[in-house]
């Protein structure tokens, strides 16, 4: 049953400016440090760890060491979707999405593709029946299974327990849908280790090499 209190613990958290920010620098999958994320915020060290400390026992955010270090990260992709949620009801200068036209392009949104081109993919999936919509979310046809076994992936033939195989996440520049789940993070890892995208060094921005782009042209019809 949804705790009211709950929800409203979560929301103040994210609504604070500091924790928002700190939150959105993650947004690109990456683990930092307290340091790190400090800097990003603008506050100090002591305020970073305290907002950071409530973060981690709300369950927003998840903790890894290595030796003497502490890298925080988001505790799951729904933490990336809420938070992208979040950004197409803000008000502006928000709510219009990323000035940077490289990141309305294509970016990250966690573990998977985001931007014009992924909702494009998207698109040209649905139009193809390679995704069923239903009043509840999406999942791959027998034709989109086919699609991905194409690319070379090789999708699980169930969800594992919290996780969900293909996900429609709502686009934060485009106001429309990409691919998220295990589906969306499978193609994201796949065009990187086929080098058809690039990401840029501390952003969320990708870009797309030429045997992407023709990747893309071929598999999805989306020029570039």
């Amino acid at each position: 049953m949804l705790s009211i209190s709950g929800l409203a613990e979560t929301a103040t958290l994210v609504g604070e400016p500091a924790r928002t920010t700190m939150l959105a620098t993650l947004m690109d999958g990456r683990a930092l440090t307290a340091g790190e994320l400090a800097r990003a915020a603008g506050v100090t060290a002591s305020t970073a760890s305290g907002h950071l400390s409530r973060m981690l026992e709300a369950g927003l955010l998840a903790l890894e060491r290595q030796g003497r270090h502490h890298y925080y990260r988001l505790a799951s992709p729904a933490i990336a979707a809420m938070l992208e949620a979040m950004m197409v009801v803000a008000p502006p200068p928000i709510r219009t999405g990323p000035r940077d036209q490289a990141m309305r392009r294509a970016r990250t949104c966690y573990d998977h593709l985001a931007g014009n081109i992924a909702v494009a993919m998207t698109d040209a999936m649905i139009a193809r029946r390679q995704i069923e919509l239903s009043g509840d979310g999406a999942a791959l046809t027998s034709a989109g299974r086919a699609l991905f076994g194409t690319i070379g992936i090789e999708l699980p033939e169930q969800s594992g327990q919290g996780t969900i195989l293909c996900r429609l996440c709502l686009d934060w520049s485009e106001r429309r849908h990409h691919i998220g789940g295990v589906a969306g993070a499978l193609l994201y890892r796949e065009f990187l280790a086929r080098h058809w995208i690039r990401q840029a060094d501390g952003s969320r921005a990708i870009s797309f090499t030429p045997p992407g782009r023709a990747a893309l042209e071929r598999l999805f019809a989306v020029e570039v």
